[in-house]
């Protein structure tokens, strides 16, 4: 049997303005008021109520792509969907419904890291709120567990490996040239595989390094099919996708072959115009007429244990690797070369992270003072926020404070608590992977991270008296801009984060 498993990443940044709570105005998405809500028409409501057409331009059927490809949702992102586009929200989670039924119990969404950090960068506290908001995220929306977790730019080291494995993460999907080297589970010598040269038609297992009784599994894409898809002209037609696909299946397979890619979902329809009608013609027609069979991986993986185990690579000083910086996770820290644009330099990257790492710690001194003094345990608190943020009702914020708060507390004593909370919220968005993307600081994506950087200092002067600004913007003058209005990061904060109306919303 060949098996055919498409996988979709459907993710943006958080881009509610930190004050308000609703996205501002992005005049680079016109005509669209932001790039939420035109990525939104010309992807994420185009799949799930895709066209197929015939050749003389008459609509033959509508498909709900979602019910046929493998994906995930930015937890920030679907919350807005559902917000805005309630329609379409509940199209997202019918077909997740629809593909249970017909993938043996196994849906076609899973979770993913609640606001897309680079999972190797951030501190153990971090890796572990992360994977639980994510996964509380998808439970509430899905009304099912997670069998999986898109991990953000796929950017993977051990220990996420042991965060995910204690999480009950069944399995992850990386991309080939992240593996290092596999054997035969348990026996015989290894195999080098760090030249991309892994079989990604089989999935492997990944056993923890602290208990060897604990393993994650892992299923490598198939690189090449995914860059075309990604970068080439492949989705202009079904066919052109059937060709590709049937050129990476053996002459003599002796077994089940699985075809598995991965790539961002805003390619079909956003990047590629149209391509949500490719993938809904080839899913619901032309896979099925060339003997292939469309999975999900949860699927998969029931039918195929892996008979292989697999080491990943641990990368530049064990920081891990991705699947968009050759570099490892460098992309997000320093200036490699990844993203630049007109000659332009990255090398505000560093000083952007460390100021953040910074401004981090600083924000976890006063969380602790105050929040230790409210909660039983201030990190248990901050890993259960995510049900009020989920659910405000007066029922949810009983539980919560039930279950968390040492003594019985007034109404001011709530109030700090919650305003607690929500700087660590934003103390984890000022990490949103996209600030680091692209090639200059003053960039929507950077700002919108320093946006939430603002915002967590603000509300930290609010609570203990202390301004961490000044020195946080002293240590951001170290971040060069490409831009000479603008100078470094200080001068991007100083004119395009300091000037915003701050108009002050509790969002509980």
């Amino acid at each position: 049997m060949i098996y055919i498993c498409i996988h979709g990443h459907f993710y943006q940044p958080p881009r509610e303005n930190p004050w308000t709570a609703e996205i501002d105005r992005q005049e680079s998405a016109s005509p669209f008021h932001d790039w939420n809500e035109r990525i939104y028409t010309e992807c994420y409501k185009t799949n799930a109520e895709a066209p197929i057409i015939d050749d003389r331009g008459k609509i033959i059927s509508v498909v709900n792509n979602y019910e046929y490809i493998n994906f995930n949702f930015g937890p920030t992102l679907l919350s807005w969907i559902k917000s805005k586009h309630y329609d379409t929200f509940l199209k997202i989670v019918e077909a997740n419904k629809e593909s249970v039924r017909h993938h043996n119990g196994h849906g076609n969404a899973i979770a993913m890291a609640y606001n897309h950090m680079i999972m190797p960068l951030t501190n153990e506290r971090d890796k572990v709120t992360q994977v639980r908001w994510g996964l509380k995220e998808f439970k509430y929306d899905f009304h099912r567990d997670a069998e999986s977790m898109w991990l953000p730019e796929t950017a993977c080291n051990m220990p996420t490996v042991e965060v995910l494995i204690n999480e009950g993460i069944k399995y992850i999907i990386l991309d080939v040239g992240q593996a290092e080297m596999i054997r035969k589970i348990g026996t015989g010598s290894w195999t080098d595989v760090t030249h991309n040269n892994i079989d990604p038609q089989v999935p492997y297992r990944c056993f923890s390094e602290t208990d060897k009784s604990k393993y994650i599994d892992i299923f490598f894409y198939d690189g090449p099919i995914s860059r075309s898809i990604s970068f080439e002209s492949v989705l202009a037609s079904s066919s052109g996708l059937l060709k590709i696909i049937e050129n990476a299946i053996p002459k003599n397979p002796t077994g089940d072959i699985l075809i598995s890619t991965a790539t961002d979902g805003e390619t079909f329809g956003h990047h590629k115009k149209f391509a949500e009608r490719t993938i809904a013609y080839f899913a619901t027609r032309l896979a099925s007429e060339n003997k292939m069979k469309i999975v999900n991986f949860g699927e998969c993986l029931e039918s195929h244990i892996p008979e292989y185990e697999v080491k990943i690579k641990p990368g530049k000083n064990n920081e891990g690797t991705s699947w968009s910086c050759p570099h490892g996770v460098d992309r997000w820290k320093d200036d490699c070369g990844c993203g630049s644009g007109g000659g332009w330099h990255q090398r505000w990257r560093k000083p952007l992270r460390e100021s953040l790492d910074w401004l981090r710690d600083e924000l976890i001194k006063i969380y602790e003072e105050k929040g230790n003094t409210l909660f039983k345990d201030v990190w248990k608190a901050r890993n259960d926020y995510v049900d009020i943020l989920l659910d405000r009702s007066d029922s949810a914020m009983l539980k919560f404070f039930n279950d968390n708060a040492k003594k019985i507390l007034t109404n001011e004593e709530v109030n700090l608590s919650l305003n607690l909370l929500e700087m660590q919220k934003f103390a984890m968005f000022m990490f949103a992977s996209c600030g680091w993307f692209f090639s200059e600081i003053s960039g929507i994506e950077s700002v919108q991270n320093l946006k939430c950087a603002a915002r967590a200092m603000e509300i930290a002067k609010d609570i203990s008296g202390k301004s961490l600004e000044n020195e946080f913007l002293e240590r951001l003058s170290l971040a060069e801009s490409n831009i000479k209005l603008y100078k470094n990061g200080r001068g991007v904060y100083e004119k395009l984060v300091k000037p915003l109306d701050k108009i002050y919303f509790n969002p509980l």
